[in-house]
């Protein structure tokens, strides 16, 4: 069953297991109020273990790119195109978000996004690999985020 996040009326559905469930849910309305207004696309979730498709693209990415394995548990899972960008997210129990834009164009932008939870440490796999830098969101207070550029095809 598919979530559609409101980011006027923030809701914690699909969230609540998790220990920063109201920075989370922020964080998750700060996305769909970007892609709203970038890109006039609604933003909608899904449980993770719905679309196994989605985690799977992900965590193969990760896996391959950065030798990368993240310890927590997948909450929610999100996947669309909007702008000739195939988007890919998963929200994670520990309040960790990540993104995959991958243009679907020849030589476009190609990367992954990782933004932290207010309230939240740096997740251990993460910690020694990858600096953060912090902006202010008035949905999810302070996001802390960086990225990398994907090199292979996938």
């Amino acid at each position: 069953m598919t979530y559609v996040v409101d980011f006027v009326a923030v809701s914690t559905v699909g969230l609540e297991s998790s220990p920063v469930v109201d920075a989370l849910a922020g964080l998750r309305a700060n996305e769909a109020r970007y892609f709203k207004n970038k890109y006039d696309h609604v933003f909608a979730t899904e449980k993770a273990a719905d679309a196994p498709e989605v985690l799977e693209r992900v965590t193969t990415i990760l896996a391959n790119e950065r030798d990368l394995v993240i310890g927590s548990t997948p909450l929610e899972v999100a996947e669309f195109e909007a702008g000739g960008i195939r988007w890919s997210y998963v929200f994670y129990e520990s309040g960790l978000s990540i993104n995959v834009l991958y243009t679907l164009e020849d030589g476009g932008k190609r990367a992954v996004g990782f933004k932290l939870s207010d309230g939240m440490e740096v997740p251990d796999e993460l910690a020694d690999r990858f600096k953060f830098a912090r902006q202010k969101s008035k949905l999810a207070g302070t996001i802390r985020g960086t990225f990398f550029v994907i090199k292979g095809e996938y």
